[in-house]
């Protein structure tokens, strides 16, 4: 009987602790625009020696088109080469039931804008792109968690192997990449 009550007081947990709420940074919506921004959580976070990388995500519904903005922050006290997103790139997610999953790049070329911080003389590079879902790789995001990312940039492509649990204590924030789609996808339909 013991099991059976601390079972039953365990489940509400569990339900709550697999939903996320659909919080966002802009929800505006007139006669004929509508837009949904959530905000921008870190995917994948890189330091060594002098550098430190972070990938973050959002998740955009534009009109009813769902998309994935993108930006990669760069920051170091060397030289950052310039990275750029154009038509033909694209971001792949090799989900963990084994699926492919391919976002396509808008047609609206950017590039990494540089910036420097006097106080710190470090070197910043910002790349915002956003990316389109197909109709079949939007419900297979719902469904399965991811295992590898590929951005194919203009010129090259970086590989990202995707944590359960993303503890960042420069940005002092925690995040969920492997399950990012299925975490927040809802709040974009």
């Amino acid at each position: 009987m013991k099991n059976i009550l601390a079972l039953l007081l365990f489940i509400p947990v569990l339900a709550t602790a697999q939903t996320k709420d659909c919080v966002y940074d802009i929800e505006e919506k007139t006669d004929s625009t509508s837009l949904k921004v959530l905000p921008n959580v870190l995917i994948d976070e890189k330091i060594f020696g002098n550098t430190n990388e972070y990938l973050f995500f959002n998740l955009i519904n534009n009109d009813g088109a769902p998309m994935l903005g993108l930006q990669l922050l760069q920051k170091s006290k060397d030289f950052i080469p310039t990275k750029c997103i154009n038509s033909t790139s694209k971001v792949i997610l090799q989900l963990k039931n084994g699926k492919i999953v391919t976002l396509i790049a808008n047609d609206e070329e950017s590039c990494s804008v540089l910036n420097y911080d006097e106080k710190e003389k470090n070197n910043i590079r910002i790349l915002t792109a956003y990316f389109y879902f197909t109709k079949t790789n939007y419900e297979e995001l719902k469904n399965s968690s991811i295992m590898l990312m590929r951005v194919q940039y203009a010129g090259d492509s970086k590989d990202y192997v995707l944590k359960s649990e993303l503890t960042s204590e420069t940005l002092n924030t925690k995040s969920n990449p492997e399950t990012y789609f299925m975490d927040f996808i809802k709040c974009v339909e």
